[in-house]
């Protein structure tokens, strides 16, 4: 469809063209934006990774939900945001067939929205192939000859999907991203929803070993049991936090290999359960002898474990129920804990020597909070995903974690990783990479780019990494830091290869792009504490007292975008 004169002019047709040349220079990315990590000559490399296993001890990650890197950093200076020429080949422009328009980003200063369409189906279609321009029409298309009132919310979240927030409105996102190092090529490793994203940070995988290892219990349609993992079936274990999900359906038992398993080392040997198709990786843990790592997961609303019904509790954002040999063997299973466990274990430094730690939110945050919105009172949820959770509460939550590790001794041998599980089908403009195709001849992964953030004394200020990695990557900087086995070289899952765990994949990153060797090396000063707290009387008020220039970032202009919402934009909340 041809575009009228008056949609063609745009206001940034009265700046001179030298301005505007300036103007789109301040959105590109400085860096470079590799297809694969970069890579040191092998005695940088074993420098580096030498002094890295020096001094960082801990990792936390705090895991959230549903959000695209556009959707949070997409005028954020230095990346490959919204505007840049790529994000002008795909996607920048989309039909609104209900509105009869045209859709470009637009700028949305609201911490609470409607949940947009994130399954597996809806995030295939919507980057059509790398194309990256059907997630207006496809929200829209799912109303086609429904009422009027259901035709006009579709077209709100049509519209929502092209929408993107910045400093305004989650600052302390922003803030951590401009102090340290954030990351604008990561991708969710599978196409689909919450689960496959869970589980593929702990496995590096949802299941194609499985799969290839027991034809019968393939998936055989987009919603449902069957592997790998597509979909957000209940784990076939407890605890759960309602009785629906007691006698609802429910995934399959999980048996490949996890990070739970390789970080346990020679205590794997003590992991006797439901073993069957991980019986070969134990003996090759065993044999290796490794000193193990010890793994606690905190979730919120998960109390004691002991089938409580806590409505904050979502089971299926807990990777590590969804595994058999981990849900039935006490010494796997004591790592997981109640999220409010987590502050007292490190208020009162209790940690082991190393640790890796994960966090997770809920539906009802624990600390009383409430959006600053009163239309939105009841959305109490604090781990990112839209709908139930409200964006300042949730990047308080991570905030409470950076403070609490910022405030303890760990700080100083730490590294923070605030990752997301999936896009939220959000609109962003980068094609995902492909690798192995799904059982249905459609590709596994990877999805959409998710925002990734390091905060660390040793991480580099201010710096914008490019290296191209996923979810996997996760398991990759732990293999490293840890000198762990990679879960896709252990006995029982690399005879299924490319059908398994990516974490020996040199297309993908192991993160250590984002740490800076002069403070690896003592030759520059760590990035003090005090530069990743915020005060507790910021942290707990809504909307946060802070600005965009106190996190010292300028969102860049996007030319083209809009600095407020399209006509006829109302934000869908629920």
């Amino acid at each position: 469809m041809r575009r009228s004169k008056t949609e063609r002019r745009s206001k940034y047709q009265a700046f001179h063209p030298l301005l505007l040349f300036f103007i789109w220079m301040a959105g590109f990315s400085f860096s470079v934006r590799a297809q694969a990590p970069e890579k040191a000559s092998p005695q940088t490399r074993q420098q580096l990774v030498a002094n890295l296993r020096a001094h960082i001890h801990h990792v936390f990650v705090v895991y959230q939900e549903n959000r695209s890197f556009d959707s949070y950093f997409g005028s954020f200076p230095g990346t490959d945001n919204l505007a840049t020429a790529e994000a002008r080949a795909h996607g920048f422009r989309q039909y609104d067939v209900i509105g009869h328009t045209w859709i470009r980003p637009f700028l949305l200063n609201a911490a609470d929205t409607a949940d947009a369409d994130h399954s597996r189906p809806a995030l295939i279609a919507k980057t059509d192939g790398g194309r990256m321009d059907r997630f207006v029409a496809y929200e829209e298309q799912k109303a086609a000859g429904a009422s009027p009132a259901r035709r006009q919310f579709a077209r709100q979240v049509g519209m929502l999907t092209m929408a993107h927030q910045d400093c305004h409105t989650i600052p302390f996102l922003w803030m951590y991203a401009h102090r340290f190092a954030l990351y604008d090529h990561i991708f969710q490793a599978m196409y689909g929803p919450s689960t496959p994203g869970n589980i593929d940070l702990i496995a590096g995988q949802t299941g194609l070993t499985q799969a290839a290892r027991h034809p019968d219990e393939t998936f055989t349609s987009d919603t449902g049991a069957g592997e790998p993992v597509i979909d957000d079936e209940e784990p076939d274990f407890g605890p759960y936090a309602s009785p629906l999900q007691v006698v609802g359906a429910h995934q399959l038992d999980q048996t490949y290999a996890t990070l739970m398993l390789s970080l346990s080392g020679r205590n794997a040997s003590q992991v006797k359960t439901d073993t069957g198709d991980v019986k070969d990786d134990i003996g090759e843990l065993a044999h290796l002898n490794h000193q193990d790592v010890p793994w606690a997961w905190y979730q919120e609303g998960f109390g004691d474990g002991k089938g409580n019904l806590h409505p904050a509790y979502i089971p299926h954002h807990n990777a590590p129920q969804y595994f058999g040999y981990i849900r039935q063997n006490p010494s796997l299973w004591s790592g997981e804990h109640d999220l409010l466990e987590f502050f007292e274990i490190v208020n009162k430094a209790q940690l082991p020597e190393k640790s890796v730690v994960f966090v997770k939110g809920g539906r009802k945050n624990p600390f009383g909070w409430k959006p600053a919105d009163p239309s939105a009172q009841s959305v109490l949820g604090d781990d990112d995903h839209p709908g139930y959770s409200d964006s300042q509460l949730s990047e308080s939550l991570v905030a409470e974690v950076v403070n609490a590790v910022a405030r303890s001794p760990y700080w100083k041998d730490s590294a923070i990783i605030v990752l997301w599980d999936d896009s939220e089908g959000f609109y962003d403009h980068v094609p995902p990479p492909q690798f192995e195709p799904c059982p249905d001849k459609r590709p596994c992964g990877d999805g959409p780019r998710v925002p990734l953030i390091l905060i660390s004394p040793y991480a580099k200020s201010g710096g914008v990494v490019s290296d191209s990695g996923d979810h996997v990557s996760f398991a990759k900087f732990l293999d490293v830091l840890f000198d762990l086995p990679p879960l896709a070289l252990l006995p029982d899952e690399k005879p299924y290869l490319p059908q398994g765990p990516r974490d020996a994949n040199p297309r993908l990153t192991d993160l250590l792009g984002g740490f800076d060797p002069a403070r690896l090396d003592g030759s520059e000063a760590p990035i003090p504490a005090s530069q990743a707290e915020i005060p507790d009387d910021v942290v707990n008020r809504f909307p946060p007292p802070m600005t965009c220039q106190d996190t010292g970032v300028t969102p860049v202009i996007v030319p083209g975008a809009s600095p407020t919402p399209p006509k006829g934009f109302t934000n869908p909340m629920r």
